[in-house]
């Protein structure tokens, strides 16, 4: 049995106070929320922090409002996201998201702010650590060579968050808190394509609120690969959004993969701006995503990965211009979405 390694544990009301006790304890100390990537990494000596900011007891972290466009706090849970009104209707890439995420049981502790942040993933990181020191420790926890690529300089571990790529299609932004002030930027401005240090925040920052914007017109959705039907990380992860105009030209269009980088890639669709989403103008958007996907050595064929990115990409949109996805919906995602 893996056990947890010695932790204080605090539990502040305020995120002022949370902020302070990050800034005395320096890089010893990580927030926890719902724990669900957390504490396995910590229990695998992935992580050792050694103190614990836990955000339960900050209920502005909790909060969810609505006026123009949607704030959701992060440590909402991915099971209230999923229930928060509006969420499926008008940001149903982000509904479909949070849905597919892990398990029931799962989403009933997971936040939404730890699946923004979670930790990026490869087949070598996420094991014991004795089968890491077996192999030699890699560059993500301490070693010089990334097994994914052994020819690369920097980690390749890949981005695991099915909610970012979401979220970044419907255009959302975050705040950060710290001891010295807040900020906001873009969240796709949050992720660097680092699998060592993927996120962009600073040191004692604290993810404080998603903001999304009013999206009138647009139509969104999330398709997601996975091995199992439940409780995988994504293989592929596809999210898409499309502004079109009623006679169905689109006038903006944004496609984000997650799962084929240490970052949710944005792909550049602009060639249908302007354009109704025919089979041409789709196949044009898929080939562009296809060069997306990092050639890393992995359990999947690099060609299979390809294959795949354009398929599920073409089915992204195909759903946006008013297809009938069920059936393979039902075949790819294992659950009516």
């Amino acid at each position: 049995m893996m056990r947890l390694p010695p932790f204080a544990y605090r539990a502040p009301e305020t995120v002022k106070e949370a902020a302070r006790i990050l800034a005395a304890e320096g890089p010893q100390a990580m927030v926890i929320a719902g724990g669900t990537d957390l504490l396995p990494n910590m229990k695998r000596r992935q992580q050792e922090p050694k103190t614990l900011v836990s955000l339960r007891r900050i209920e502005s972290m909790k909060r969810l409002a609505n006026g123009a466009g949607l704030r959701l706090g992060p440590a909402l849970t991915l099971a209230k996201v999923i229930e928060a009104p509006g969420v499926r209707e008008q940001y149903r890439a982000l509904w479909q998201a949070a849905a597919q995420v892990a398990t029931p049981q799962l989403r009933n502790t997971a936040t939404l702010g730890g699946n923004l942040c979670v930790d990026t993933r490869c087949g070598y990181y996420n094991q014991n650590q004795d089968w890491r020191q077996a192999i030699g420790f890699c560059v993500k926890t301490g070693g010089e060579t990334c097994w994914m690529a052994t020819n690369g300089r920097r980690c390749f571990a890949l981005s695991a968050s099915d909610c970012a790529p979401a979220l970044i299609a419907l255009g959302a932004k975050v705040r950060l808190a710290a001891a010295e002030g807040e900020r906001e930027l873009a969240l796709s401005d949050l992720y660097r394509n680092d699998g060592k240090q993927h996120l962009s925040c600073k040191a004692g920052e604290i993810l404080t609120e998603v903001a999304l914007p009013a999206l009138e017109g647009w139509r969104s959705c999330y398709w997601k690969l996975r091995a199992r039907g439940a409780f995988d990380f994504a293989l592929l992860g596809v999210a898409a959004a499309v502004k079109a105009a009623p006679d169905g030209t689109v006038e903006q269009v944004r496609v984000v993969l997650g799962g084929v980088a240490s970052r949710p890639m944005v792909i550049n669709a602009g060639s249908v701006l302007g354009t109704k989403l025919s089979d041409e103008a789709i196949a044009k958007v898929a080939a562009r995503a296809v060069s997306a996907v990092t050639p890393q050595k992995t359990d999947l064929d690099l060609d299979w990965r390809k294959k795949i990115v354009t398929a599920c990409v073409g089915y992204a949109l195909r759903e946006l211009r008013g297809e009938d996805m069920s059936a393979t919906r039902m075949k790819i995602a294992r659950q009516p979405l």
